[in-house]
């Protein structure tokens, strides 16, 4: 079997229900970044060396992926996708918030991203998920999307920031600091 098609060569992909649309069009955008941020949470999972977080990552990208399948497939088309998040993903991810949380490793602070490898990919995987967020919202202008799908990317970003906290706390690397939230002055010593 041949991995190229050539059906693309002329600037259209085909989506969910066979249909094509331009490479540029909102959906690609959207699912190319969520690609993007599954690659990055791949590398992370390469610098990690604790298995309770490499299934969480893991069971994000697993989620990731159906998600890609649901933003592929116009709303018209839906009942054809037999794929959905699981039931319980958005509060899966609040539990995981919750846990890091009670760690201590969530100060009230502007945090300059970086650290060890690990914490420094999963800051740069928040802030694609930001971008993928803003994506899907314009998307959902077009072509409504999934709530759930919504509400998993948002608290995804969420969880990207504190593991990476959380991470550098486990390494014993101090997150660097800008400012306390609220507070008008800059780097606090």
């Amino acid at each position: 079997m041949r991995i190229y098609t050539r059906k693309g060569d002329f600037g259209t992909t085909g989506i969910h229900g066979g249909m094509r649309v331009p490479k540029t069009d909102i959906r690609i955008e959207t699912n190319g970044t969520l690609d993007e941020l599954n690659s990055i949470i791949g590398i992370v999972r390469s610098f990690l060396d604790d298995a309770e977080k490499d299934n969480i990552l893991r069971e994000i990208q697993v989620n990731l992926m159906t998600a890609m399948s649901i933003v592929a497939t116009p709303s018209e088309s839906r009942e054809i996708n037999p794929r959905k998040l699981p039931y319980d993903a958005v509060e899966a991810l609040e539990m995981k918030l919750d846990a890091i949380t009670e760690k201590g490793c969530m100060e009230q602070d502007f945090v300059l991203p970086g650290g060890c490898r690990a914490a420094a990919f999963l800051h740069q995987a928040r802030t694609v998920c930001r971008r993928a967020e803003r994506q899907l919202w314009r998307l959902n202008e077009q072509d409504k999307v999934e709530g759930d799908v919504m509400r998993y990317v948002n608290r995804l970003s969420d969880l990207f920031f504190a593991m990476a906290r959380e991470v550098n706390c486990d390494e014993g690397i101090d997150n660097e600091r800008w400012k306390r939230f609220g507070k008008a002055g800059l780097f606090e010593e």
